[in-house]
C-alpha cells in the first residue's frame, strides 16, 4: 500500500458523478488472413482465462488516516472488468463511435481497481476493436499509451503469445544500495541534498515567474495570460451524456506542411484543430473577435513510467481570428516556440511550479458565474509507436484517445501520431456541442487549405 501523490489525488478529488475522471482509448485491429469467423469469441474466451491482474490493474483506492492510497486487492473479479460485446447486424457497427460515447459516460466503480476494457467484434468491415477506460488518477496519457503498447509487438507472430492487457511484464527494479543509507550521516546528507535542491528550484522558478511578468508588462506578442481567452460556445456547464468522434489524417501529409511551412509536426496539428474550430464556430456564427486559446498539456516525464501523473501544462494562441491559414499557423508556431523556450529552461518539478503558478489566477474564472474562461479547449498531442504494432495477430490500423470534460471546457481534442497516421479523438458534451462530427469533418477541410497554401 503507498499513498497516491498530489496530483493524482488531485484528480481523484475532482470527479463528479456528471464528470468522469478517467480516460480512454478506441483501438481499430485487423485480424490476421487467417483469422476463424469466430475469432472474436475466441479471443474474449482466451482473454477471460487472464483472471490475476498486475499492477497497476490490480489496486484500488482505500482511505488511510485520511490519505489516498493504492491497495491491491485480494477477490479480483475479472467479469467487472472485462466485457465482450458482440455486434449484430452492420448498422450497429456503423454506430461504432455511438457506443464508445455510452461507455465513456459512465463512472468507473471506485469500490474495485479503476479501469474497464472492453472487447468489440462485429463490425461490417470485418475488422474488431477494443475500448478500454482508466482513471486519471492512475495514468496519464503517456504512462497509459505506454502501459497499451505493453501487450504489443512489431512481430505479428510474437503478438499472438503475447499476456492480456491487465498482465504487463513487471517492471525490473534495482537493488538499492543500503550499504550506509541507514547510517545518520547518509541521512543528514541526504536531507541536505534534498533542500539545496529545492533551494535552487525555488530560484528557478522565481526567476521565471519574474520574466513572465516583463513579458507581459512589455506587450510580448507571444505571451498568452490566463485570463485572456474569449468566452465561447465550448465554455459552459456540462451534461453527463457524451458524443465521442473519430479521424485520422495521413502522417505524411502533415510531415509535407511541416517541412515546407519550417515547422513541426505538432505546429501542424495545432493549426489543423484552430482551422477545424474556426470554421465550426463560424458556421454557428459563434467565432469570438478575440483568437481561442488552447491549454496544452506538457509531459513532465523524464523516466521510462507507465503510471501516475507528470504533466504541466502551457496556453497557446490559436489565432482563429486570422482568416489565412498559413499566417494562422506562423502564429501558432511563434506561441509554442516561445513557450518551448521557457520549458527548456526549466526540469520538471520546476514546471510543474511555474505552470501551477502562472494559471492559478485564471482558475478563478471557473467559479459559477465567472465571465471569463482561462481556456477555451484542451489539445492534447501524445506520441505513439513508430512502426506497424499488433495485439494478438491483429494489426493496429487506428488508435483514438477520449479524454474527460470538466465544467466550463466542453470540448476536449486528443491525438495520437503514430507511424503512418494521426489519429484525433475528440470528446464533448452531448448537450454544449451540438453536431460534433461536423467539427471533425473540419480537419479535412484545414488540413487542405494548408496544404494549397504551401504550393
Amino acid at each position: 500500500m503507498h499513498k497516491l501523490s498530489t496530483l493524482d489525488t488531485l484528480f481523484l478529488r475532482l470527479e463528479r458523478p456528471h464528470a468522469p475522471f478517467h480516460v480512454g482509448a478506441l483501438s481499430l485491429l485487423r485480424p490476421p488472413a487467417d483469422a476463424p469467423e469466430d475469432f472474436g469469441a475466441r479471443l474474449a474466451a482466451r482473454l477471460n482465462n487472464a483472471r490475476r491482474p498486475g499492477s497497476p490493474f490490480n489496486r484500488r483506492v482505500v482511505r488511510r488516516r485520511g490519505l489516498d492510497c493504492w491497495e491491491t486487492v485480494g477477490d479480483f473479479d475479472l467479469g467487472r472488468h472485462f466485457v465482450h460485446i458482440a455486434l449484430k447486424s452492420p448498422a450497429a457497427s456503423r454506430n461504432l463511435p455511438q457506443l464508445v460515447s455510452r461507455l465513456h459516460g459512465v463512472p468507473l466503480d471506485h469500490a474495485h481497481p479503476l479501469w474497464c476494457t472492453y472487447l468489440i467484434d462485429g463490425l461490417e468491415d470485418g475488422r474488431i476493436a477494443t475500448y478500454s477506460k482508466i482513471h486519471h488518477a492512475v495514468v496519464d496519457g503517456i504512462a497509459g499509451l505506454r502501459l497499451m503498447l505493453k501487450s504489443m509487438s512489431p512481430d505479428e507472430g510474437t503478438s499472438r503469445a503475447m499476456p492480456a492487457p491487465w498482465q504487463p511484464p513487471s517492471r525490473a527494479v534495482a537493488a538499492a544500495d543500503v550499504s550506509n543509507a541507514g547510517s545518520a550521516a547518509a541521512r543528514i546528507g541526504t536531507s541536505i541534498a534534498m533542500a539545496a535542491r529545492a533551494a535552487a528550484s525555488t530560484r528557478v522558478v522565481a526567476g521565471q515567474l519574474q520574466q513572465t511578468l516583463r513579458d507581459y508588462r512589455s506587450g510580448h506578442p507571444q505571451m498568452v495570460t490566463s485570463f485572456q481567452a474569449p468566452r465561447c460556445l465550448f465554455n459552459q456547464p456540462i451534461g453527463a451524456a457524451r458524443q465521442f468522434a473519430l479521424r485520422s489524417i495521413c502522417a505524411a501529409r502533415i510531415r509535407r506542411v511541416a517541412e515546407r511551412l519550417g515547422g513541426g509536426a505538432n505546429d501542424v496539428v495545432l493549426a489543423l484543430c484552430a482551422g477545424a474550430l474556426r470554421g465550426y464556430l463560424l458556421a454557428r456564427q459563434a467565432l469570438p473577435d478575440r483568437p481561442l486559446i488552447a491549454a496544452v498539456p506538457v509531459s513532465t516525464r523524464a523516466d521510462d513510467g507507465d503510471t501516475g501523473n507528470q504533466v504541466a501544462a502551457v496556453l497557446v494562441d490559436l489565432a482563429t481570428h486570422r482568416s489565412d491559414p498559413v499566417a494562422r499557423f506562423q502564429a501558432i508556431k511563434a506561441c509554442m516556440d516561445y513557450q518551448k523556450a521557457r520549458v527548456r529552461q526549466m526540469t520538471a518539478t520546476e514546471l510543474l511550479a511555474y505552470s501551477a503558478a502562472t494559471l492559478a489566477p485564471g482558475l478563478l474564472t471557473l467559479l459559477p458565474g465567472a465571465r471569463r474562461t482561462v481556456a477555451n479547449v484542451v489539445i492534447s498531442h501524445v506520441p505513439g509507436p513508430r512502426q506497424p504494432m499488433y495485439w494478438q495477430g491483429c494489426l493496429l490500423e487506428g488508435l483514438y484517445p477520449a479524454s474527460l470534460l470538466l465544467d466550463g471546457f466542453a470540448l476536449n481534442i486528443t491525438l495520437v501520431s503514430r507511424h503512418d497516421a494521426v489519429d484525433f479523438g475528440v470528446l464533448a458534451c452531448s448537450r454544449g456541442v451540438p453536431q460534433l462530427p461536423r467539427l471533425l469533418g473540419r480537419l479535412e477541410h484545414a488540413m487542405r487549405e494548408l496544404e494549397r497554401g504551401t504550393r
